[in-house]
């Protein structure tokens, strides 16, 4: 039954595609997407859909949610045996912000974990390059990447040169089916250069429960307006592990315009390394030293559309292997309730 309601809703979603959003209205936006994952000799489908909703009350109030949807489609005996299909939906958050100034927006509810830049910028199927996590994503995010409590964020202080942007929020344990989270603490600060487009920061968590835990980090971003270069960097440390990756993504757009056949082309290339801790339960981390680098190509399509393939090589103790993933996404905008634009 899921399958025929995870390919109805996708038809749903392309046929209202040409709906335009006002910013005064409530909207649905997301992405869907497709992903084929071949693992050492073994092949994944994975149809998603992930969307986010908007709904503004007022100038000063807003509720925030997104949701996944997911199916993957294997073989029971890895490239032999018959397929089966495994479904699972999820709400990956549902806050309620407070705009209470130019400086502090107040957070309540479900919301994505802010440790590091992955979990929060780069997660969304539409966002990220590479459709692999970093092997380190676990680290400050291990009860799924949501917390459920409070959170305040906002620019502390802003000059002419750079901003000093906070996050600070603490999160209650909860067991509900679709609002799971751990008690724990923690915060982040970054500095933002917008002359060259750079920022850097650090993080920090203390896991409240079981088996307490600190876990920090610091990352680095760079987008500078001289080159259409992406470049990012995240390293964490924790009990049971520690490591980092860089990835840096080029888009073509030099020539011939970023319209041009050669101006959608992007190549993205990542590597990262993740050294064992001490054990530490229910850890969501890698089980042995690994090493990994990725190296993929995107194209933009119009209207929305990305299609995606990398190549990647993994090495640790549990063997090494060829990981091939080929996928294609499209982004999605349009009103909540469609004609209630103004």
């Amino acid at each position: 039954m899921f399958r025929k309601g995870i390919w109805a809703a996708l038809f749903a979603l392309l046929s209202g595609a040409s709906l335009s959003a006002q910013s005064e209205t409530p909207i649905i936006s997301g992405g869907v997407q497709y992903l084929s994952t071949t693992a050492g000799g073994a092949t994944t489908f994975q149809p998603i859909i992930a969307p986010v909703v908007a709904i503004p009350i007022g100038e000063r109030w807003l509720i925030e949610s997104r949701s996944t949807f997911d199916e993957a489609i294997f073989r029971e005996d890895g490239a032999t045996g018959p397929y089966h299909a495994l479904t699972f939906s999820s709400v990956d958050y549902l806050q309620l912000d407070y705009i209470a100034s130019s400086r502090v927006t107040i957070t309540v509810g479900e919301f994505l974990t802010p440790f590091n830049i992955y979990n929060e910028r780069l997660g969304p199927v539409w966002i990220h390059n590479l459709a692999d996590s970093p092997l380190i994503a676990g680290i400050g995010t291990r009860t799924s990447g949501s917390s459920d409590g409070a959170m305040l964020r906002g620019v502390a202080l802003s000059r002419k040169n750079w901003e000093l942007n906070y996050t600070a929020y603490f999160s209650a344990l909860v067991n509900a089916r679709y609002f799971g989270a751990g008690r724990s603490a923690g915060g982040r600060v970054g500095v933002f250069i917008p002359r060259t487009r750079f920022e850097l920061g650090m993080s920090y968590q203390r896991f409240l429960q079981d088996q307490h835990l600190n876990s920090w980090g610091t990352y680095l971003i760079w987008q500078p307006y001289a080159a259409p270069l992406e470049l990012r960097a995240e390293y964490a440390h924790t009990l049971g592990g520690q490591g980092y990756w860089v990835e840096a993504a080029y888009r073509f757009s030099r020539f011939r315009g970023s319209t041009s056949w050669l101006g959608r082309l992007q190549a993205v290339g990542r590597v990262q390394q993740f050294y064992l801790g001490k054990p530490v339960p229910d850890d969501v981390n890698p089980g042995a030293d690994t090493q990994k680098v990725d190296f993929g190509l995107n194209y933009y399509l119009p209207h929305n559309f990305r299609l995606n393939g990398s190549y990647g090589r993994q090495f640790s103790s549990f063997g090494n292997t060829n990981i091939w993933n080929l996928q294609i996404t499209y982004r999605f905008l349009f009103p909540l309730i469609p004609g209630g634009s103004k």
